[in-house]
């Protein structure tokens, strides 16, 4: 492989001939081989998004001349149509703040301009990765404003999988609003209920952490673009700042604003934790609700059986025939990790110090990474899964009457100690609860019969 050098406040360094990466980013590979993982590509475009809207700011101030700002713009559509991709090579686990994003950005945007201006690479004969790509900015302001742009751009694909599974366990509710069954709390029998009943609650959960993440998610419109090193703005022009936030909300048609206060947005990641909380709870919301299947697709001989998932893969490599909830268990695993990340960002948050947080690299690599784990984990969830969940009537009659927590309705007759006594003599003979009190004359058949109606007690009270 044939190499340039370059030189920088450091020395010379070593750059392949080819790249349009330069020093900062070689130096990066060299300090940084951590994990083998690149930035997410959503975060890359959003912060070429930003030198884009920088370049044609800093026209419209009349800081930067037509020829260099058309070439860095240029540069940067080509780069947000997919070229380059292999370009933006930095480890994950970089410099704080996301100093060898940004430059490795500034580098590879400077060298395709000068190329297009007719220059070698390296040469940064006509435009300089810092003077002129990374002009009126800093990576303290850059990396937190495209982290929320990126973040609101993937947020879409993880609501539609939401709305999409919350539609599926609605659907199962009205397909299963027949199907009674023995309710269990503490997992021992309690009152009856529909399978459509348990169902339904599910689809209810999913549709509360749509609105908590969409509640959480709006404070990500407030950028504080402008704000450069401290957020006083140095080196920037006085208007710089409001006509950053209105070019990048016309590039992206997000509706972009001012967070109010520039030092504030480089200092505080809380709403980056608030986001991450919302992903833990709807989380615990998802491994819940996978629990819950597990436990009622449990058996098929020896356990609930009261539904039967979609058989997606033999479940054994000894037992012959073993049907396993694969999908349920990936989604759990899926979940345990983005609560994992969520606790790596409570840290990097609350490790922010004075005048800057620099560990925004961990926290956006880690939300990034949470939503493309749920979205893709939901999708297969909802399609190999929950749309192809059967009851199994049988079974939930079988445990039906077998259960003693029906007993409850007869409190308002007997009393408390009176029922209690029944269902313990029920559980030592095997009679049933509603055999036993006709048995003894507490209540006659025809009696019987209102009280242990299934459609009175399985019908929410208003």
């Amino acid at each position: 492989m044939k190499n340039r050098k370059e030189k920088d406040s450091l020395g010379s360094i070593t750059v392949p001939a080819n790249a349009y990466y330069g020093s900062h980013t070689s130096r990066s590979l060299s300090n940084f081989p951590i994990s083998g993982q690149t930035n997410h590509y959503s975060l890359i475009k959003a912060v070429v998004t930003i030198k884009k809207a920088a370049a044609l700011v800093n026209l419209k101030l009349g800081l930067l001349d037509e020829k260099k700002s058309k070439a860095i713009i240029t540069a940067c559509n080509e780069i947000l149509s997919g070229k380059f991709t292999d370009q933006f090579v930095v480890d994950v686990y970089q410099a704080g703040a996301g100093t060898s994003l940004n430059m490795n950005v500034n580098e590879v945007i400077a060298n395709r301009a000068n190329e297009l201006l007719g220059a070698k690479l390296g040469s940064y004969k006509f435009i300089h990765p810092n003077d002129h790509v990374n002009m009126s900015q800093s990576t303290n302001d850059v990396v937190p404003t495209a982290l929320r742009i990126a973040i609101l751009g993937e947020l879409p694909k993880l609501t539609k999988s939401l709305n999409e599974l919350s539609k599926a366990l609605t659907g199962k509710s009205k397909e299963f609003s027949k199907i009674v069954k023995t309710g269990r709390t503490h997992l021992q029998d309690a009152l009856p209920l529909t399978l459509g009943h348990e169902f339904g609650a599910y689809a209810k959960a999913i549709e509360k952490d749509i609105m908590r993440i969409k509640r959480v998610s709006n404070s990500f419109y407030e950028i504080g673009i402008g704000g450069t090193a401290v957020g006083t703005g140095v080196n920037s022009h006085p208007r710089y700042h409001r006509l950053m936030v209105q070019e990048l909300k016309t590039i992206t048609k997000l509706p972009l604003r001012s967070s109010g206060n520039l030092f504030e947005s480089m200092q505080n990641a809380e709403d980056f934790l608030d986001l991450s909380s919302s992903f833990r709870t709807l989380s615990q919301t998802l491994i819940r609700i996978g629990n819950d299947l597990r436990l009622l697709s449990s058996g098929p001989k020896t356990g609930f059986a009261e539904i039967t998932l979609p058989a997606v893969q033999p479940g054994s490599s000894i037992m012959p025939g073993k049907v396993n909830p694969s999908i349920i268990e990936m989604l759990t695993m899926v979940c345990f990790q983005v609560i994992g990340y969520d606790q790596a960002i409570l840290l990097a948050s609350q490790a922010g110090q004075l005048e800057l947080n620099v560990f925004y690299p961990l926290i956006g690599h880690n939300l990034l990474e949470q939503m493309k784990l749920l979205t893709n984990a939901i999708n297969v969830f909802t399609k190999k899964c929950v749309t192809g969940i059967k009851a199994n009537k049988e079974m939930s009659d079988f445990w039906l009457q077998r259960s003693s927590g029906i007993a409850a309705v007869l409190n308002p007759y007997f009393g408390f100690a009176k029922t209690a006594q029944l269902v313990k003599e029920s559980l030592k003979t095997g009679k049933s609860v509603k055999e036993l009190a006709i048995k003894k004359g507490l209540i006659s058949p025809q009696q019987s019969e209102e009280i242990f109606n299934i459609t009175h007690l399985t019908t929410p009270q208003k």
